[in-house]
């Protein structure tokens, strides 16, 4: 029976934390021999929505296999993300379905994969065709809202896309709301220059979460009302945002959790299939991109267009804490129990019964990331390693 020793995320008090197969078999509290400072935090598994792909794979790409599927998802643990939505944005109809037949596939073959991936996430291409809204995404594959071919990719995906982010501007778009709703799909409305009375008829329709808010717009807008502004205000809508430090300034990152609070702000990391690669220009079947030294991807030639992150979701932890004042509870609740709850999924907590998704990690004092040591997944350990460390009250081996 593996015994995890560290420090509660949520409550800084040293625990041990018994596993029994793949669940949490008992919390206690324990005092260590020595300074607690040498503890880690431990904390449930981290869960994010938006997932491209990493090492040079995008799940978007008409070639992937289930091999490198399995790759990507192994790579996520090592941030301490043990639940992701493998993300697919806005492609031919070809592409989308090699990409969803390969996720299914590796889930489908792989007990862990299944377990890592919940749902798949489509962005686009029911999306804005207007330059800054549509961010990124490929405008020749940019088109009207279409619930005949989204049921052929559904049924490729094994009725595994559970979050679709669409436009409500885009034709068809509030129908196919209300389609996608009533089977139990989330939509959430992005790359969208949508007006309020288009945003508050697909909140009307269904829609719950605005995808990275404050991304994938205009560089310029009117100071009110706007797409912006008028998801921000809207009380029944999660706003996801990607807090890598690099996508929204530190002003927008604190408004927005002000505003819908931890209880409603979902942090993302975004991350492009250039996360894991090592800094330089890619050639993409959209274009150029570069991946700078910070860890930002831009439109190659210029470094203000931003095309994506390399960074992970244990970084997006640390910079809203570092950026936005937020406490290392909360930004961990954003990062796992918060999507939980948006997409109908399982909360996992450190408490008796609890699939035992966890991971351990160091945070000195302004720290861009948190220093992940072990991961584990339905009690496995996925990444890393236990440190070496002893507890009174019990007293507990700390070795798996």
């Amino acid at each position: 029976m593996p015994i995890v020793l560290g420090r509660r995320y949520d409550t800084g008090e040293p625990c041990a934390i018994s596993i029994e197969n793949d669940r949490i078999a008992d919390v206690s509290p324990v005092w260590p021999s020595g300074s607690l400072s040498d503890w880690p935090y431990v904390a449930p598994g981290l869960f994010d929505l938006q997932i491209n792909g990493h090492s040079g794979i995008w799940y978007s790409n008409a070639g992937l296999t289930r091999d490198q599927v399995l790759l990507t998802l192994q790579a996520y643990f090592a941030y301490g993300v043990t639940r992701l939505y493998p993300t697919l944005i806005t492609a031919s109809h070809e592409a989308f379905a090699a990409g969803f037949a390969a996720l299914r596939q590796a889930c489908e073959q792989h007990r862990w994969a299944s377990d890592m991936v919940p749902g798949f996430h489509l962005e686009g291409p029911y999306i804005s065709a207007e330059d800054g809204p549509r961010g990124a995404h490929p405008l020749e594959h940019v088109r009207p809202a279409d619930w005949d071919e989204f049921v052929k990719l559904q049924d490729i995906a094994g009725g595994r896309i559970k979050l679709v982010t669409l436009a409500p501007e885009s034709e068809n778009a509030i129908d196919f709301i209300k389609r996608a709703v009533a089977t139990g799909i989330t939509i959430a409305i992005g790359h969208t220059a949508a007006t309020r009375d288009q945003i508050q008829a697909a909140v009307d329709a269904g829609a719950t979460l605005s995808t990275h808010l404050g991304n994938g717009a205009h560089g310029t807008l009117r100071r009110h009302p706007n797409y912006i502004w008028e998801q921000l205000g809207e009380p029944r809508l999660y706003a996801s945002i990607i807090t890598d430090g690099h996508h929204i300034p530190a002003t927008l990152m604190t408004s927005i959790v002000r505003t819908k609070t931890p209880y409603r702000t979902i942090l993302t990391c975004d991350a492009s299939g250039l996360a894991g690669c090592a800094p330089g220009v890619y050639e993409l079947g959209s274009g150029r991109f570069e991946l700078l030294p910070d860890g930002r991807i831009v439109v190659a030639g210029q470094q203000q267009l931003l095309a994506g992150s390399s960074l992970g979701t244990d970084t997006c932890v640390a910079s809203v804490m570092r950026m936005a004042g937020v406490s290392l509870r909360d930004a961990i609740d954003m990062a796992s129990r918060t999507p939980a709850r948006l997409l109908n999924q399982p909360q996992f907590r450190l408490q008796r019964g609890s699939r035992a998704d966890l991971f351990l990690f160091y945070l000195p004092p302004g720290a861009t990331r948190l220093d992940v040591v072990a991961t584990f997944a339905r009690g496995e350990l996925r990444y890393g390693e236990l440190p070496t460390l002893t507890a009174d009250q019990p007293q507990h081996t700390n070795s798996v």
